[in-house]
């Protein structure tokens, strides 16, 4: 499975001390393996899932995206739950 990273989730990541990014490499495997894990939106944001996960025993939300064609993850946001849906419509 390819997986590709947006611009705003790209720029998240940088700012993840080591540990974090350790939460989040295991995060995305488990999208790769199952992506239905996530929970699928609805309305604004059809198309899109979310998966929450623990990272410093802090909820953290990651959208994603898959395109069953050419077998691609895209990796959308990356955020805490505070305004994480308002930003992701934009």
């Amino acid at each position: 499975m390819n997986i590709q990273q947006a611009p705003l989730f790209a720029r998240t990541v940088k700012k993840l001390t080591r540990q974090q990014k350790k939460d989040l490499d295991e995060a995305v495997k488990a999208i790769c393996e199952n992506p239905n894990v996530g929970e699928a939106k609805v309305g604004d944001l059809v198309g899109i899932s979310v998966y929450k996960f623990k990272m410093d025993k802090q909820l953290v939300l990651l959208a994603y995206s898959i395109d069953d064609i050419s077998i691609t993850l895209y990796l959308l946001k990356l955020g805490s739950h505070e305004n994480f849906y308002r930003d992701l419509k934009r």
